[in-house]
Parts: structure tokens; C-alpha cells; sequence
């Protein structure tokens, strides 16, 4: 007869009270219950659909979590200066920003901060910084470096931002900037790899960035992660999938990685990828293949707090779909029953 300690190679433990903490497929024999019992999860990782955008777009200024975010700027041929605020639900028109263009963002629903980007005439690149407080947007002072496709983290008063794209087309740039709430600084550490238009998790202090367009030209993806500690940037562990035009959310060491396209923007990407602050694994799936997207949920402590919504897909075909990310849930404890 097979036994639970012939396919393991262990017997069941037998405990007086339930083992604490709980970790995942764990099974044992409690003597005071007289039951056997496992451990398991309450869900699975899984997006679900979340209610439409007022205007499809890609590559806009976003920032607050899943359900209290804005989604500014952004292109849909052409450049749009509209702004969107978002209840967990439902999109609405909010006031527009000041500056018609793409853009990067951070912060929360009424206190965010945009900068950079590009606009019209000729896809110039923006140094222009606004800010938020629920209701309006107001032009504060400017970044030091124009730049489009930034990365960027933080708050409305401590934020970051680094790499970019300096001109359209150029060589990308690696130059990293802190916002104190009145002025950008430039920092003396740059990049390990100059490029644009990847994703972004974390804070001021402690960010991480991945993947990106690193050269303006063909190979047109890395899987390039580097992590921030406040003064240096340090290289690794790599996305499983190189990719450009990402998005991402989440803690330093507890971050996704979604969407995106390869070289050319041939293939559009599903992809989602999570990191424990250890390495990358592959997760559920989005229902819409999407790069260039705006999402909330960085700095945010759980996936759970993760939005995707617009991009663009390859013909291009702008987006006004919205998704919401459900992580897997705690580990609980479970009765092993007959039936």
C-alpha cells in the first residue's frame, strides 16, 4: 500500500496544536483535534477585469493603487493632456494636466506628481514636472535632464527618477534624479544600463527597475533588473522575459512585472512576473496583451494593490481596458476529510 512517508520520504507530524507560521502544503496530524490537517491558500494569483478607461491611451503618467488611482497624459493619436481618476470601479475625467504629452508618474490619488515624457512638435522630450492634490494640476519646477520613458518612484514630496530616452531617436540616458517636494537633484550615481521604458517598484530610498529599450534600436528589449538603496545602484537578478515598454508595482523586494513587447514590438506580451527580492517567477497571466500600459500599485506593500490599464498593442490598437491583480492569498489551515 502506498504511503504518505513512501512519496515523501517522511512521516506525518504529530503535534499538539497547529504549527505557526503556516507555510504552504504543509501537512501534520493534530493529537489534540485528532484530525489530520494541511495547510493551503485562499486564492490563486489571477487578474480580473476592472471597469473601462473614458479614453483609450498608452504611455500616460499614473500612480495611486487599484482601487484610488490617476491616469494622466498619454498618447492616442495624437498627444492628450486628459486626466482620469479611477474609484475602484469606474474611470472619470478629471482636470487636465497642463502640458499635452506623455509622461511618468508617482504618488497617490490626491498627491501625485508627473514628469517628463514627450510631446509634439516632433516628439520633443519634456523636463516639465506638475503636481497634484486631488482636484488640479500645478506646474512646479522642472527636471534637470528632458527625458522620456523614465522610470520613476515615490511620493509627491520624495520621489525618483532615472533613465529615459534623451532625444527621439538617441541613445538612452541612465542619469538618476530625486524630487525633495521643490527641486530635482541629480545624483552622482547613475545607472548600470542607460535605457527607457521599463517598469518600476518601490520607493525613493529603495527602488527597483527591469527590463526597458536600452538602445533606440535593434535589440530593442533587456531583461535588465537593478535595485536602488538610496546611493548606488546595484545590477540582478534578470527578468526571465526581456522586454520593453513594462510596467511594474510593488516593494523593492516584493514587486510584479506585466505586459510589455519585444524588439520592434513584433509580439505583444501577456507576461506577468513576480519578485520575492530573490529572483523572478512567472504568474497568472493578463486577460489583454499590452504594452506601453499605465499601472498603480508602486511603492504599494501588496500585489493586491496592482491596476493595469490602456497601452497599446501592435497594429497600434489603443486600450481602454482596466485589470486588477489579486495575489495569492495567506497560507490557512484546512481539515483533511473523507467524502
Amino acid at each position: 500500500m502506498t504511503t504518505y512517508k513512501g512519496i515523501n520520504g517522511f512521516a506525518v507530524q504529530s503535534v499538539g496544536s497547529d504549527p505557526s507560521p503556516l507555510n504552504e502544503g504543509q501537512v501534520w496530524y493534530n493529537s489534540t483535534s485528532v484530525a489530520f490537517k494541511l495547510t493551503a491558500a485562499t486564492t490563486v494569483a489571477a487578474w480580473a477585469s476592472g471597469g473601462n478607461m473614458t479614453t483609450p491611451k498608452q504611455d500616460g503618467g499614473s500612480f495611486g493603487t487599484q482601487t484610488a488611482a490617476i491616469g494622466a497624459g498619454g498618447y492616442t493619436i495624437p498627444y492628450t493632456n486628459n486626466s482620469q481618476s479611477y474609484n475602484g470601479s469606474t474611470w472619470t475625467n478629471t482636470a487636465p494636466i497642463n502640458t499635452t504629452r506623455t509622461t511618468r508618474g508617482s504618488g497617490t490619488q490626491t498627491a501625485g506628481l508627473i514628469f517628463g515624457g514627450s510631446a509634439p512638435p516632433g516628439d520633443t522630450v519634456q523636463s516639465a514636472t506638475e503636481s497634484w492634490n486631488g482636484s488640479a494640476w500645478a506646474s512646479v519646477n522642472s527636471m534637470n535632464t528632458a527625458r522620456s520613458g523614465t522610470f520613476g518612484s515615490g511620493t509627491q514630496t520624495a520621489s525618483l527618477t532615472a533613465g529615459g530616452a534623451g532625444v527621439i531617436p538617441a541613445a538612452n540616458a541612465s542619469a538618476t534624479e530625486s524630487w525633495d517636494g521643490t527641486n530635482w537633484t541629480t545624483l552622482p550615481a547613475s545607472m548600470n544600463t542607460a535605457r527607457g521604458g521599463g517598469g518600476t517598484a518601490g520607493t525613493q530610498t529603495a527602488s527597483l527597475i527591469f527590463g526597458g529599450d536600452p538602445n533606440g534600436a535593434p535589440p530593442e528589449t533587456t531583461n535588465a533588473t537593478e535595485s536602488w538603496n538610496g546611493s548606488v545602484w546595484t545590477s540582478g537578478p534578470n527578468l526571465n522575459t526581456a522586454r520593453s515598454s513594462i510596467r511594474g508595482s510593488g516593494l523593492q523586494t516584493n514587486a510584479l512585472a506585466f505586459g510589455g513587447f519585444n524588439d520592434g514590438a513584433s509580439i505583444v506580451y501577456d507576461l506577468t512576473e513576480a519578485y520575492n527580492g530573490t529572483s523572478w517567477t512567472a504568474s497568472a497571466a493578463m486577460a489583454n496583451t499590452r504594452g506601453n500600459l499605465q499601472s498603480a500599485g508602486v511603492g504599494s506593500p501588496t500585489a493586491s494593490s496592482t491596476l493595469a490599464f490602456g497601452g497599446s498593442q501592435a497594429t497600434p490598437s489603443y486600450l481602454s481596458a482596466t485589470e486588477e491583480f489579486t495575489d495569492v492569498g495567506a497560507a490557512v489551515t484546512k481539515t483533511i476529510t473523507t467524502s
